[in-house]
C-alpha cells in the first residue's frame, strides 16, 4: 500500500503527463496532412495594434474545398497584417488578398515536403517525450524527499517509483502511437 503523500505525487505526475499528451495532440493537429483544415492556421499570431493576437480571434477561417482556405477578418483594416502573419508563419501557403478576404490555395504535398512534415512531427514528439521524462524526474525527486521527510519505508518509495516508471512508459507509448498515426496520415497520398 502506497502512502497517501506518495499517491498524491503520482497523481500529480499523471495529470501533468496527460496534459503533455494533449498538448502534443494539439500540436500535431496543426501539421497539415494533405487536406486544407482551419486548424492549420491555429498557431498563426498576428501583430494587431501592437499586441500579438491569435488569427482565429480576428477572423473566420473556412475550408470550402479540400485545397482552399478562406480567411475573412472582422476588421478589414487588418488584412495586410494577417497576410504578413500567414507568410511569416512559414506554412508554405501563398495568400492572395482581394480586399475583403484572403484566399489560401493549399498546394498538394510533394514527397520532400511530406518528409519535412514528418520530421517536424517527430521533433514535436521528441519534445513531448522529454517533457514526460522531466515530469518523471521531478516526481522521483519529490518521492525521495517525501520518503525522507515522512520517515517512510524504502519499500514504499520503491513501489511508488515503480508505478511512476510504468506510468511514464505508458505515456511514452501514447506519444509513439500519436506519431505513428500522424506519420501515416502525412505520407498517405
Amino acid at each position: 500500500m502506497i502512502h497517501e503523500e506518495l499517491q498524491l505525487i503520482l497523481d500529480d505526475a499523471s495529470e501533468h503527463m496527460d496534459k503533455t499528451i494533449e498538448h502534443l495532440r494539439h500540436e500535431l493537429m496543426s501539421i497539415r496532412a494533405g487536406r486544407a483544415t482551419p486548424s492549420m492556421l491555429e498557431n498563426v499570431r498576428v501583430d494587431y495594434y501592437g499586441s500579438t493576437t491569435p488569427l482565429n480571434q480576428m477572423a473566420s477561417i473556412n475550408a470550402p474545398q479540400p485545397d482552399m482556405l478562406i480567411v475573412q477578418p472582422w476588421d478589414a483594416t487588418a488584412l495586410a497584417d494577417i497576410e504578413k502573419a500567414i507568410l511569416s508563419a512559414n506554412l508554405g501557403l501563398n495568400p492572395s488578398n482581394d480586399g475583403a478576404m484572403i484566399r489560401l490555395p493549399v498546394p498538394p504535398l510533394s514527397e520532400e515536403r511530406r518528409r519535412d512534415l514528418v520530421k517536424a512531427a517527430r521533433t514535436r514528439g521528441e519534445e513531448g517525450k522529454v517533457s514526460i521524462r522531466n515530469i518523471r524526474r521531478h516526481a522521483k525527486d519529490h518521492i525521495k524527499s517525501t520518503q525522507a521527510d515522512e520517515n517512510l519505508q524504502e519499500d514504499m518509495r520503491y513501489e511508488a517509483e515503480d508505478q511512476l516508471q510504468k506510468m511514464t512508459d505508458k505515456h511514452i507509448e501514447k506519444v509513439d502511437s500519436l506519431l505513428n498515426h500522424k506519420e501515416a496520415e502525412i505520407m498517405e497520398v
